[in-house]
């Protein structure tokens, strides 16, 4: 049986020493469980002694939730890097943003099996819970002010109980085409998922249907 390869741990900061060993801590948590990726196991993916990592982390609870909470900002990120488009109209951004989440890498088995890891241990873990929360939270505003920026070119004025829906419904939207890709990838054709995914947030704004060219 072949020993788990080693991260290098690099002797660059606090900071990135910390960051090293939440990503040792995702490598474990996707090869052995939460219960098999013990602050042992965790050490030696890292290159470190488990005293170490007591150091940066008081016990393999907090680590294990600072390990969920980047996984989840992480994909956050990915998906807000499409919004930097120059000279996208609103609309455009939106659909980049939808795109984006429905595609590689945010769909990924890896990330999804790390990600249903967590999210099983949550509901008897608070730590997890909160970090769950505030994953969610952080991604449903980026969805509110891309869509604020959508309807105010439109002309339309929701107040915040309305964004908080259009918020809501986006989420469920696109974690439900999340899933499927990360699950059968193979079953659909490329770029279907954010095909589908753009058609139906639009139609969950009450958006028309944009007129193509005429060739």
């Amino acid at each position: 049986m072949n020993a788990p390869s080693r991260r290098r741990f690099r002797r660059e900061g606090e900071e990135r020493r910390r960051q090293d060993l939440i990503e040792a801590t995702l490598d474990s948590v996707a090869e052995h469980g939460l219960q098999g990726a013990t602050l042992r196991t965790i050490a030696l993916r890292a290159g470190v002694t488990a005293g170490l990592i007591r150091h940066y982390f008081p016990g393999k609870e907090e680590l294990l939730q600072e390990a969920y909470a980047a996984l989840m900002g992480r994909m956050t990120e990915q998906a807000k890097a499409a919004l930097a488009m120059e000279d996208a109209s609103p609309r455009q951004r939106l659909a980049a943003f939808v795109t984006a989440n429905l595609n590689v890498p945010i769909i990924d088995a890896r990330v999804f099996s790390l990600w249903a890891t967590f999210i099983g241990r949550a509901g008897a873990d608070p730590s997890l819970a909160r970090a769950h929360r505030e994953g969610y939270l952080g991604f449903r505003n980026e969805v509110e002010a891309v869509v604020a920026e959508v309807l105010a070119a439109e002309r339309r004025e929701p107040d915040a109980g309305q964004l908080r829906h259009h918020a809501i419904a986006i989420n469920a939207i696109i974690d439900g085409l999340w899933i499927e890709g990360c699950l059968a990838g193979e079953m659909f054709s490329p770029g279907e998922l954010a095909a589908i995914g753009i058609k139906t947030v639009e139609a969950e704004l009450g958006l028309a249907p944009e007129r193509e060219d005429n060739q």
